[in-house]
């Protein structure tokens, strides 16, 4: 008989069309093959709501909570009164919290997965201590504040500081009440052993997966471009900010002088739901920014280079991943390729700075990378199996042993800038 499990999120997990639903998705369609699972999630996309009943086909209850970003922007800076993140009341929410409450005291469920840091407030204390609680922070997101802190001026970056600091508290301490916490990649893993010591035995991390089948180079999909073109593509949702900024910066500091030496070189940015300052970047000559594209894979395997220019980035860029399942060259920054289980130079290429990424990318688009290619999507058929990696999960849930890399003896300093930046 299958064991009931709690599976929350802070956003439903369907469809899996951006990084963290992609994780999310699979690892719920995961439990839900050996589990019996009650579904708690925000809906934060009104469009989401159709979705309701497609992600009900796997759970055996789902409650989902309407939540309105502008409304819980504001209600999450009371956090600058009790001293507490921003991040964390941003999900509070008493529906949610009695929902949660009704199914954790039905007797049989004593397993519980949480996905993303801040909605393990609702099964946080000592009233669900007797439950096995897995917490999958994906990456760590107070030092995602901390690199956000590094490139804004005051005063946003003392709210980024402070919250990076706070952030990495309520971490800490979730991490030290939960049976484990889960990051996406080894790389994520130990820097959280290093940042909490304390919980360094208790940290593992689970890789995430690419369905091969799906993107794959064998599909034979119509190509979107105009085939005169030499055509430089960089996917992802356009209202992150991170995006935003990695597309910035390239089609302002690195494709003009690319195209100046390729006339016919193009940049697309393909991805939902554009910032207006990423639609302006539509009006840079040979820049097309397509909104919303209703199949990403032909505009992925169609592209000659594949860029991924990010200068903020926790966790894995799915982007990569999809684009090297696909046979596409990828060119990406060390930001973008932290925690990818590849060899630079032999299954992607990752170069640092404006002048490195200009002759690289005019290199990689003026020279045959097909070996490079087909090596890529080798490597994510070796180390990118959902079923695979996702495997961790049941260990950890069974209590079986899981193994890991060793943390690091040496605690990180918590007042190095390069690391968590306190408040100033």
């Amino acid at each position: 008989m299958p064991k009931e499990l709690l599976f929350l999120a802070h956003r439903i997990p369907f469809p899996p069309n951006k990084g963290d639903k992609i994780r999310s998705f699979n690892l719920l369609k995961h439990l839900a093959k050996t589990h019996t699972v009650h579904l708690g999630a925000f809906v934060d996309d009104p469009q989401d709501w159709v979705y309701q009943s497609k992600i009900g086909e796997m759970c055996d209850e789902v409650f989902l909570q309407n939540l309105n970003p502008r409304q819980r922007k504001l209600a999450s800076l009371k956090g600058l009164l009790t001293g507490e993140s921003l991040t964390v009341p941003y999900y509070v929410n008493a529906a949610m919290q009695r929902w949660v409450d009704d199914i954790v005291a039905r007797p049989g469920l004593d397993r519980i997965v949480v996905f993303s840091s801040p909605m393990t407030q609702f099964v946080s204390g000592t009233a669900y201590a007797d439950k096995r609680r897995i917490a999958d922070f994906v990456d760590i997101d107070s030092d995602k504040w901390a690199q956000y802190a590094r490139s804004k001026s005051w005063p946003m970056s003392w709210v980024y500081r402070r919250e990076a600091r706070t952030l990495l508290a309520y971490e800490r301490k979730i991490a030290a009440e939960f049976d484990a916490t889960v990051f996406v990649s080894e790389h994520e893993s130990d820097l959280f052993k290093a940042l909490a010591p304390e919980s360094a035995e208790r940290s593992f991390a689970a890789h995430n997966g690419v369905d091969t089948d799906y993107f794959s180079p064998a599909h034979k999909l119509p190509s979107p471009y105009d085939k005169t073109h030499k055509v430089i593509a960089f996917t992802g949702a356009m209202d992150y900010w991170a995006n935003e900024e990695a597309v910035s910066w390239f089609a302002n500091d690195v494709f003009p002088q690319i195209r100046s030496q390729l006339p016919t070189a193009v940049f697309y940015i393909v991805g939902g739901k554009p910032t207006t300052a990423v639609q302006a970047l539509g009006n840079l000559p040979g820049v097309t920014v397509t909104g919303a594209v209703d199949d990403i894979r032909p505009y992925i395997g169609h592209a000659d280079l594949s860029v991924a220019p990010m200068n903020i980035a926790r966790g894995v860029q799915n982007k990569v991943l999809e684009a090297m399942a696909m046979s596409v060259p990828v060119l990406a920054t060390p930001e973008a390729a932290e925690g990818i289980v590849a060899t630079p130079g032999k299954e992607f290429m990752v170069e640092k700075g404006v002048d490195n990424f200009i002759a690289r990318g005019v290199e990689m688009l003026t020279t045959s990378y097909e070996n490079m290619a087909n090596a890529g999507r080798e490597c994510v058929l070796n180390h990118y199996s959902w079923a695979h990696n996702l495997l961790t999960f049941d260990r950890l849930l069974s209590g079986s042993q899981v193994e890991t890399v060793e943390a690091s003896a040496t605690e990180v300093n918590l007042n190095d800038e390069n690391n968590i930046i306190p408040d100033e």
